[in-house]
């Protein structure tokens, strides 16, 4: 095992005979792989970096074969092949294939200068999503609503050269995103290893979303279409090992692929658990010849029970940092809820996470004009719960204009009593807030998530997010909550 990071393989002192705490470039593998010698070389399970690497070693591997001719001391990359790999990686290679494949993916383009994108963005319509090329973990990604944001964005986040462009997508609104992870093996055999369902609305880095297995709302014509067009990209692609699909299912029911990587994505672990098959253990099997059929993992596991992952999130540890999701990865880590009930699940996920879920008390309500469609539905669900609502004035006032009780309340900077006074009090039991994005949220609404933090009061900042925390609670005031072993589940053992 090759990794430069000790702290992620502290856990994993027994999976490997020798361990190299090395840089991961091209001349510090190689020089490793002379020394070795192994059979074969894994690129799939140390995310995008080994992918990266993956052609330059094929490269110097393929200048060593004359020298190998006998056969002795081959070494070779095992499970996916480097170009198939760089087919997903490709920008261009990539849309080709889906063009034969009749996939359907958000418009988008390649822009080399400020000019190019802002033709792009033109071309495809805001919002969009901009991100580096070299993009890692969501780094740099933002979603940008207007073409002072798009040039203030690279001037600020980015360099963009030919030599390093930017790629631009269409954002697709209040989408619901799916990832699917699926593994293959050498004969073209491709089984679905699990569909996941994202809480959060798309244009939240996967990271970051809470997601359930198995889905709760996609329709079963859109679960076809996804179950189809992965199959059908494994095939192309020759995948031999697993592979991960992102997907965007819009408010009418289209579905559009966002992107699909030829590794392990980090779902793996928790789709593993979900469905009682150890994915990365399969996939090693298959890289070196099995088959799925020798494995005897012929089909798609869709458990009776439901699997929640939700996130861990760093923001208490940072005292300079706002507790927004966006495009870019910030947990640190991830729990996992099991139930029954898709409700206890979430709520059993939340309270791992360290997100304690009040069953009475005040909620706090300040939406940005963007999600303001949703505050009704929002605030229904937490009066019903038996919550009392306090809202910034505009929340209140859109409120009261639909006969839902809310009391306004100041902003820091509007005087006091403010809400800050109330969190420090002890007068607020969860924040629902949705950022603004202009100067003023970025001061006085980023200081008022702070005093959250530090008072340790739930904080909610997407809409779907909202609506699952307020179902979550009803279901703990009529439930109690019952601790069950995760193997019970996988052996069919618990009985309702």
């Amino acid at each position: 095992m090759v990794n430069s990071n000790p702290e992620t393989v502290s856990t994993d002192y027994d999976t490997s005979d020798r361990l190299y705490f090395e840089p991961l470039t091209v001349e510090d593998v190689l020089n490793i792989i002379d020394l070795e010698r192994p059979d074969g070389i894994i690129v799939q399970f140390g995310g995008q970096t080994p992918l990266k690497l993956s052609l330059p070693i094929q490269q110097y591997l393929d200048e060593q074969k004359p020298a190998c001719a006998s056969g002795a001391g081959l070494v070779r990359i095992w499970g996916t092949s480097p170009d198939s790999i760089d087919i997903a990686e490709d920008r261009e290679r990539f849309n080709v294939m889906l063009h034969e494949l009749k996939i359907e993916h958000p418009k988008g383009g390649i822009a080399r200068s400020e000019v190019d994108a802002l033709a792009i963005a033109a071309d495809i319509g805001y919002p969009v999503v901009v991100r580096p090329s070299y993009v890692l973990g969501g780094r740099a990604m933002e979603i940008v609503y207007s073409d002072d944001k798009l040039v203030t964005y690279l001037e600020n986040a980015v360099e963009v050269d030919p030599e390093r462009p930017v790629l631009i997508d269409k954002y697709l609104s209040d989408a619901c995103e799916i990832d699917v992870d699926a593994l293959a093996d050498s004969q073209g055999n491709v089984v679905i290893g699990g569909i996941m369902e994202h809480i959060e609305q798309a244009g939240i880095h996967s990271g970051d979303s809470a997601c359930s297995i198995p889905t709760r709302t996609v329709p079963s014509t859109c679960l076809d279409t996804i179950r189809s067009w992965t199959v059908n990209l494994a095939k192309q692609l020759n995948v031999c090992g697993l592979m991960n699909c992102q997907y965007a299912i819009t408010p009418s029911g289209d579905v559009f692929l966002l992107e699909a990587n030829p590794r392990a994505s980090r779902t793996v672990p928790f789709v593993s658990k979900a469905i009682g098959h150890p994915l990365a253990k399969y996939a090693s099997l298959v890289m070196s010849g099995k088959t799925l059929h020798d494995l005897q993992f012929t089909k798609e596991v869709i458990p009776k029970y439901v699997s929640v992952k939700e996130a861990v999130l760093p923001f208490s540890k940072f005292p300079g940092c706002d507790v927004f999701l966006s495009p870019e990865m910030r947990s640190t880590g991830e729990v996992m809820g099991i139930d029954p009930s898709y409700n206890i699940a979430f709520a059993k996920a939340q309270i791992a996470a360290g997100q304690k879920l009040p069953l009475s008390g005040t909620v706090f309500l300040s939406l940005n004009d963007l999600t303001k469609q949703h505050l009704q539905k929002i605030a229904k669900a937490f009066v019903e719960n038996g919550f009392r609502i306090v809202a910034t004035s505009g929340t209140a006032h859109v409120l009261k204009l639909a006969n839902i009780p809310a009391e306004a309340v100041l902003k820091l900077h509007e005087g006091r009593p403010h809400a800050g006074d109330m969190i420090a009090n002890g007068d607020i039991q969860l924040m629902v807030v949705t950022s603004s994005d202009d100067a003023l949220d970025r001061i006085d609404g980023m200081a008022l998530r702070r005093m959250a933090l530090d008072y340790k009061v739930p904080i909610v900042t997407t809409v779907n997010g909202a609506l699952a925390t307020a179902e979550a609670i009803k279901s703990l005031k009529a439930n109690s909550i019952k601790m069950i072993a995760l193997q019970d589940f996988i052996d069919g053992e618990f009985k309702e």
